[in-house]
């Protein structure tokens, strides 16, 4: 039996995320937790039930704090997205009342 190297498999480069629209953006990026959940709550009934708020936060406690404010406040952590410049995330609430 011949062994023969396999050929390398070719890399394929991933498209830049595709950040859904949101009925609001509040950029609470630079600012530190609770910062951003204080400007969230604030905000959020400004939008119709069912509509998406998009928090652009760069603070690690954001990140896991808005998930867990939106399971306390009964709202929807719909997703977190990584921004294409980096250095945070874009986190979307849906509202549900």
């Amino acid at each position: 039996m011949i062994w023969r190297k396999k050929a390398p498999s070719p890399v394929v480069e991933s498209p830049a995320p595709v950040i859904p629209e949101a009925a609001l953006t509040i950029d609470a990026l630079g600012r530190k937790c609770p910062i951003p959940i204080i400007m969230l709550a604030e905000r959020i009934g400004e939008v119709p039930m069912g509509a998406v708020v998009s928090v652009l936060a760069d603070d690690p406690a954001a990140f896991t704090d808005i998930p867990a404010w939106c399971r306390l406040k009964s709202h929807e952590h719909v997703e977190s997205f990584d921004l294409p410049q980096g250095g945070g995330w874009a986190i979307h609430v849906r509202r549900k009342y």
